[in-house]
């Protein structure tokens, strides 16, 4: 068995790890950290975890360093994962980082849109854990994995096969995504309380959220050159999920069907067991996803403007965290990637 740790395990990914594992034939969770909650039981914090944790208890993060385990799942704030990260690496162990710290790999990028880093040096040893789109040899071989962020793990995956294929124009792009209140986490505040959100919809941190320099990146990567997207993310009166409208220029707009772009995804995700590619005419709904690890993707081109609009949906608190990590894990100790997460929606 995979003995695991998660760090920080008081919020909604650290729940959504337990539940996970709670049903992982091959994987253990030996301890579970909180400042908060410390000296509690995990079933009174978490009381739909009963029957699966009840003699676990919530530990100081001070104790880490005497937890059984080999593999830590670090489920910390942006700026509190690069300090306790190199003192697990330090002592030999395996991290799976949820927070934004080792994703951006451009330095000055990273402390532009977060703070300054005290561990640079471990950024260039981290691999991007986002196995559909980057491949698995660097997460199996890697002793730090960034498991990406959930805006963009929703847009990459849905510009991956065009960019990858030349077929947009790559300075077009525009991300229209909408996500459910758990993606601004567990911590109480005014702006995502309930009689705020209910019956509303709105529009935030216009040119400004900062999942936009980690999808320029991913995007990069996969085009050889600089990318630079509009991104404008949405705050849905909904608990969970991400819906991504993306939409891009196609470079030429009279060689293609919606038919023959659904059928480069098609290709291009044809052995990935959690993408589902929707047939012509169909567009995914959020609540085919939710509580799983999968990502529907439709698209149609619209033959008036040359523009090509994909539409991806993920549950940002599985696809888009807990369980992306728990695949990465999978990758990491050679199980089957769909060990633990095989499950039908909420």
């Amino acid at each position: 068995m995979i003995k695991t740790a998660i760090i920080g395990a008081s919020g909604y990914t650290g729940l959504e790890l337990l539940r996970i594992l709670a049903l992982h034939d091959k994987a253990i969770v030996t301890a579970v950290t909180s400042r908060q909650y410390a000296g509690k039981q995990v079933t009174e914090i978490f009381p739909s975890l009963i029957g699966h944790y009840d003699e676990m208890t919530f530990i100081e993060p001070s104790e880490i360093r005497d937890v059984d385990a080999e593999l830590f799942l670090c489920c910390l704030p942006h700026g509190t994962s690069m300090e306790a990260v190199p003192i697990l690496l330090k002592a030999g162990k395996k991290v799976i980082d949820l927070s934004a710290d080792y994703r951006i790999k451009d330095v000055a990028t990273y402390e532009k849109w977060y703070q300054a880093h005290s561990s640079k040096d471990l950024i260039a040893e981290a691999a991007y854990g986002l196995p559909e789109v980057f491949g698995r040899e660097t997460i199996k071989n890697a002793d730090l994995i960034a498991n990406p962020g959930c805006y963009p793990t929703g847009a990459t995956l849905a510009l991956a096969p065009l960019v990858k294929a030349e077929l947009i124009k790559n300075s077009s792009i525009i991300i229209d995504a909408k996500s459910g209140v758990s993606g601004a986490g567990r911590t109480a505040n005014i702006a995502t309380s309930f009689m705020e959100i209910a019956e509303g919809f709105n529009a935030y941190k216009v040119g400004e959220h900062r999942h936009t320099p980690e999808i320029n990146q991913s995007l990069g990567l996969l085009a050889g050159a600089e990318v630079s997207v509009t991104f404008t993310p949405h705050l849905l009166p909904i608990k969970r999920g991400i819906l991504s409208t993306v939409y891009a220029d196609l470079k030429d707009t009279g060689s293609h069907t919606t038919a023959s772009l659904l059928e480069v995804f098609r290709q291009n995700y044809a052995d990935e067991p959690f993408i589902n590619i929707c047939e012509e005419g169909v567009l995914p709904n959020i609540n085919e996803v939710a509580g799983t690890n999968n990502c529907s993707i439709g698209l149609k081109l619209d033959s008036a403007t040359g523009r090509v609009v994909v539409i991806s949906v993920i549950d940002n608190l599985v696809k888009g965290a807990s369980g992306a990590a728990i695949q990465n894990m999978n990758i990491i100790y050679g199980l089957c990637e769909t060990t633990g997460l095989i499950s039908v929606p909420l």
